[in-house]
């Protein structure tokens, strides 16, 4: 066993678990939860969330590599190549700590412009985090760019010259770390081969060791040498179109490989000739380094040596070094373009849905015309609900057993799912005002071609709620949430999968939303963040009746409504800042005039969340100037703190047999205080107390605040509310109590709808009355619907109760 052999083997015997962490690839998303510095470009951000090609792109080229401006123009050029044959660039490197995922113009200039910034840093794997920690500027070598392409799912990655062993490595153990960063990173790595500073054959044979596939790109098996297109090496494998290199890295994810693929493509021909005297050069510059040191000084001899031949081929290798990039990129984006057209041709998730029916406006009526615009659109998940609910005696005798074993009871399947169940709900709500409104509600989700999906086709029909936004994923599962629940209705466990939902792609809602132009658009927490911030932003966007649609923010992801009786612990607080991205975006993009999100309906754990996700880096939201001319422009003095310390010290229950339980929570527990916090973002706020009841916290601006009815109305602490008025007039804030309706715990039957009844009903009221928590009377009667569906769900054997249609007639 050679020498390189053995030290690969010593590198390459990691502990069972190490193995199983490094398999184990990063995900963007898990980043960000951890608050990770960094910043996607909306382009890339755009294109990964669609499929669509991008290309990875270094920065030591432009940092280190080449003098500037040439450096500048290059990276320009480069970028150029890859948008030319339809994949998009992200030049990877780093501003002030934080990590850039695709450059704007200004950041690229700022690190090429390498006579001012001249502590730019060079950065592989072992820089990332104290360059960070430093909040340093730096050029990604090929290790760290690998590293932060696998993290944002890139696939492919544009260089120069791949490092490797260097000569005399058999005793300065010097070997670059791009080697073994593809042993980690599923990136397709296109190079012109590997630099011919380096000891090209054992850099061969340590990839071989590594098991990287190193694959020739071109007529012939010959090696590249970086300037030269030929170095005495063969390649194990060939190949001669972008079409066969997408292959590559779709077969090697099909079995989960995490290791990526070396694409070796020759530098062009006409720059063959000028490849034996830049190859003299390339021996003398070695010898120099060698007989100076600078051989021994790690990352630094490679600068050295690229200046060296520079200088001594009159400014020839520059040449050969641009043209090399430039093709390479070119490649790159092709593979690209040809890996994003098989994975949407073979992977589910990418796939072409399509609408399942363009159905009738109702069961009755079988007619081929469309139904008329959704004035409401609910985008969310469908779900089958598997209920298995055991028998009271016979449940209590397997509790008191201890027995893994069945127990008879009762099995239910139906209709289900966060976005059909609030979708339902409204629709039964909107049907009992009037039949204008049969078809007012629509619901966009995903569903499998699978007999699930078959089944919510036709419950959904069945009620009389419009099927034209189901969308048909083939090869997908439809979405089932199987649940065990006791014999008082209360979740024991269960298994959900809901995988479906994240095949969600936000142009298929797009063109849909197009049709309907809705009033509201009400998004739950399920989707991928991608989808919800490009539906956001769509929502933001668009004018719909000259005015912007607003925008309902589902939180929850189960909802049940053990968080709004009982304050039992909810499951969705993680999912409860998904949304908060794209309003950061949108307080960056333009001018704002009001709150990004119009409703939103969390529970007091995730109020707490919002609230610390919101002060937290990297978005803090709260530092930005738009929250802070809100707070200012509300006004809130002492009357509003001795108010609300007086709301606190009112019951949170009515009647004489209530249990004597106060509203401290609002101050003792900073609940009104983070409400406040949070409405420069959401406009009005409807806060779930657990068996506390109701908080709604809003605040009403601009010329509107004098013309609604709010504007007359005062504290009032027996009506449960606060109402304080900035001393300009132009801002009213109200934080009114709602208690609970009692509902006594025999006559509860299941918990797993009751929430989205709750949020249903709030969107039925709403699509009826846009203005309806301006007015005191008409918020009243909005919430006291609300509260009375949920019970009647809690009441129901049903995800949404039948008896939703008859609350008009209360």
């Amino acid at each position: 066993m050679s020498f390189l052999r053995r030290r690969a083997a010593l590198l390459l015997r990691p502990s069972t678990a190490s193995l199983r962490c490094t398999r184990q690839a990063s995900s963007l998303a898990a980043a960000l939860k951890e608050h990770a510095p960094i910043d996607v470009h909306p382009e890339v951000q755009e294109a990964l969330a669609h499929g669509q090609p991008v290309v990875a792109l270094e920065t030591t080229i432009i940092t280190h590599g080449m003098p500037y401006p040439a450096n500048l123009e290059t990276a320009r050029s480069v970028e150029s190549n890859v948008r030319k044959v339809g994949a998009i660039p992200a030049t990877i490197g780093l501003i002030e700590g934080r990590v850039k995922i695709g450059l704007e113009p200004h950041e690229l200039e700022r690190l090429a412009d390498v006579r001012k910034n001249t502590s730019v840093v060079k950065l592989s794997r072992r820089d990332i985090g104290p360059a960070i920690a430093l909040k340093r500027d730096g050029g990604t070598t090929c290790s760290a760019t690998l590293i932060f392409s696998a993290l944002a799912g890139i696939k492919v990655f544009s260089t120069g010259g791949l490092g490797g062993v260097h000569r005399g490595a058999e005793t300065t153990m010097d070997i670059s770390a791009d080697l073994h960063e593809l042993t980690r990173c599923p990136v397709g790595l296109v190079s012109a081969g590997v630099k011919s500073i380096l000891d090209i054959g054992r850099t061969l044979e340590y990839l071989e060791t590594l098991g990287v596939p190193v694959v020739s790109y071109g007529p012939t098996d010959d090696f590249p040498a970086f300037y030269s297109r030929h170095s005495g090496f063969k390649s194990p494998w060939r190949i001669e179109d972008p079409v066969s290199a997408a292959r590559i890295l779709h077969a090697q994810k099909q079995f989960g490989l995490s290791n990526g693929a070396l694409f070796a493509v020759p530098i062009p021909e006409a720059y063959e000739a000028v490849g034996q005297e830049l190859q003299r050069a390339v021996e003398q510059a070695v010898l120099e380094s060698e007989a100076n040191g600078m051989s021994r000084r790690g990352k630094e001899a490679t600068p050295w040596l690229l200046r060296r031949v520079g200088e001594l081929t009159a400014g020839k290798s520059l040449a050969s070094n641009i043209a090399l990039i430039e093709n390479t990129a070119l490649v790159g984006g092709q593979i690209a373009v040809a890996y994003s057209q098989l994975a949407k041709e073979r992977q589910p998730v990418a796939s072409h849905p399509h609408i399942v029916h363009k159905s009738p406006a109702s069961v009755t009526d079988h007619k081929s015309s469309e139904p008329p615009p959704a004035k409401l659109v609910i985008v969310g998940s469908a779900a089958v609900d598997i209920t298995a609910r055991a028998d009271p005696i016979a449940g209590a005798v397997r509790a008191n057993s201890n027995l893994h074993t069945t127990a008879p009871g009762v099995v239910a399947l139906t209709a289900g799912g966060v976005g059909r169940n609030v979708a339902e709900a409204a629709h039964r709500i909107l049907t009992s005002y009037s039949s204008d409104f049969s078809t007012a509600t629509a619901l966009i989700s995903p569903i499998g071609e699978d007999a699930f999906g078959q089944l919510l086709v036709s419950e959904t029909q069945q009620v009389g709620l419009r099927t034209d936004g189901l969308i048909s994923v083939p090869k997908a599962r439809t979405a089932v949430c199987n649940m065990v629940l006791d014999s008082a209705g209360g979740l024991v466990g269960g298994v959900a999968d809901m995988d479906v939902i994240r095949t969600l792609e936000a142009s298929k809602v797009t063109d849909i939303l197009e049709k309907h132009r809705p009033s509201i658009l009400a998004m739950d927490a399920n989707m991928s963040h991608e989808t919800l911030k490009s539906l956001f932003m769509y929502a933001k966007e668009r004018k719909i009746n000259s005015e912007s649609c607003s925008i309902f923010a589902m939180l929850s992801h189960t909802d049940n409504f053990e968080a709004f009786l009982y304050d039992s612990e909810p499951t969705s607080v993680p999912k409860s800042t998904v949304i908060f991205p794209a309003i950061a975006a949108a307080l960056n993009s333009s001018s704002i005039s009001r709150a990004p999100v119009t409703f939103a309906t969390p529970n007091l754990l995730e109020l707490a969340h919002m609230y610390q996700e919101a002060c937290a880096s990297p978005l803090e939201l709260t530092a930005h100037k738009y929250w802070w001319q809100v707070i200012d422009e509300m006004g809130l003095g002492p009357d509003f703190r001795m108010e609300l310390d007086q709301l606190a010290r009112r019951s949170a229950f009515d009647g004489a047999d209530a249990p004597r339980v106060n509203l401290s929570f609002l101050v003792d527990n900073g609940i009104a205080q983070m409400a406040i916090n949070l409405l420069p973002f959401f406009q009005h706020l409807v806060i779930k107390c657990g068996d506390r009841g109701l908080i709604a916290a809003f605040r009403i601006s601009g010329e509107e605040a004098s013309s609604f009815a709010w504007a007359t109305h005062s504290s009032n602490i027996f009506a449960r509310q606060v109402v304080a008025r900035s001393p300009s007039g132009r801002s009213v804030v109200v934080l009114k109590h709602f208690p609970p309706i009692p509902v006594p715990e025999e006559k509860i039957v299941n918990v797993t709808g009751a929430g989205d009844s709750l949020v249903g009903s709030m969107l039925a009221s709403l699509t009826e009355d846009p203005a309806a928590f301006e007015e005191p009377a008409a918020l009243d009667r909005l919430v006291a619907q609300a509260q009375l569906a949920a019970v009647y769900t809690l009441q129901s054997e049903h995800a949404v109760s039948p008896r939703l249609s008859t609350l008009a007639d209360l």
